[in-house]
């Protein structure tokens, strides 16, 4: 079967969906809210849907990568940010060079995990 697919939007859970907001806003992405209970966000081609909804196995398994350009510029972009410091539970792991490519590593401050990464 053929795809025609536009786009994909995940939909990720938030412990505290107000913080979770500022976060991803923080982050540089657009906000839509869609609600009290949802709201879309975006950046360039790339959106997902953030729930006011918390199920701790859910979140602890959710990973997301997102395919940047330059991962040590975009890792700098992210020190510069300080998101650790701002947020609680926030982790950024510095860029690992692997067999087939690079990535740096953001948790939410739900525990979210964000993969930003190139390939060779």
């Amino acid at each position: 079967m053929k795809q025609n697919a536009k786009s994909i939007r995940p939909f990720i859970g938030a412990k505290d969906f107000e913080i979770s907001r500022a976060f991803y806003k923080d982050l540089g992405f657009d906000e839509v809210s869609l609600g009290e209970q949802m709201s879309l966000f975006s950046t360039d081609k790339i959106s997902f849907y953030l729930q006011k909804a918390y199920v701790k196995d859910w979140i602890d398994n959710s990973m997301i990568f997102i395919e940047v350009g330059n991962v040590n510029n975009f890792y700098k972009d992210l020190l510069a940010l300080d998101l650790p410091a701002k947020y609680k539970n926030v982790r950024l792991t510095p860029v690992r060079n692997e067999s087939w490519g690079s990535e740096c590593f953001l948790h939410d401050p739900s525990g979210i995990l964000w993969h930003f990464g190139a390939f060779y």
